[in-house]
């Protein structure tokens, strides 16, 4: 009998925006799965109201310094917890395809676990989510649109709009550099929380710490 993991995607944080598959899948799941944040993770607090009673499995990823031995390491974990012929689901926050942990424990499942069927389930990334919290377009026809989370002034020379995500560092050069290409922009920490914010000042943004937070701009 085979196993099978599910990448599944828990969105941005407010639990109604858990799709109806996400939910499914995570009740029918033997075993969950997700990544260990000093014994807390965000994609399982989502969750926590669908999951009460399943068993969880907290993987460790140190932060910072991921090798692909870690990788290796979670995907064995994986193949080992989900019982014979049952499934398990692997949580993370935003989408799975969306610089999430899980592409690359895909990586190493597609490598040395192929007897383990692997199936996606999509969630709302962050940048959509805090689009429609702040009323912020994303793109029209025509326009050309960035994400991206290592940000880099030349990358927006030839874009219209653009969501950078992980942006408590160098905060004064991305938005120096917005304003000097003739972008507007709007930042959103905690995008459907209760602790939303969203902020178009500069001096408060650059004053916010928050991690969890990332920049759209628009070209006027």
């Amino acid at each position: 009998m085979s196993k099978k993991i599910y990448g599944i995607g828990t969105g941005p944080g407010d639990k109604e925006f858990l799709t109806l598959k996400a939910v499914r899948v995570m009740q029918e799941s033997a075993v969950i799965f997700g990544p260990n944040n000093k014994g807390q993770n965000m994609a399982v607090d989502t969750a926590k109201d669908f999951i009460e009673g399943k068993r969880l499995v907290l993987i460790d990823f140190p932060m910072g310094k991921v090798t692909e031995e870690d990788y290796k390491k979670a995907a064995e974990i994986i193949e080992r917890e989900i019982p014979e012929g049952e499934s398990g689901a692997f949580l993370t926050i935003g989408d799975p395809m969306v610089y999430s942990t899980f592409i690359y424990i895909i990586e190493q499942m597609e490598k040395s676990h192929k007897n383990v069927d692997i199936e996606i389930v999509p969630g709302i990334p962050s940048f959509i989510a805090a689009a429609a919290q702040s009323r912020q377009v994303i793109t029209v026809k025509d326009d050309d649109f960035l994400l991206c989370d290592d940000f880099t002034e030349d990358k927006i020379k030839n874009v219209e709009s653009v969501a950078i995500l992980k942006t408590s560092k160098n905060k004064e050069y991305i938005l120096d550099s917005l304003e000097k290409n003739g972008f507007e922009y709007k930042y959103v920490k905690h995008a459907t929380l209760p602790t939303q914010e969203i902020l178009t000042d500069k001096e408060e943004i650059l004053k916010d710490k928050q991690y969890i937070s990332l920049i759209l701009g628009k070209k006027k």
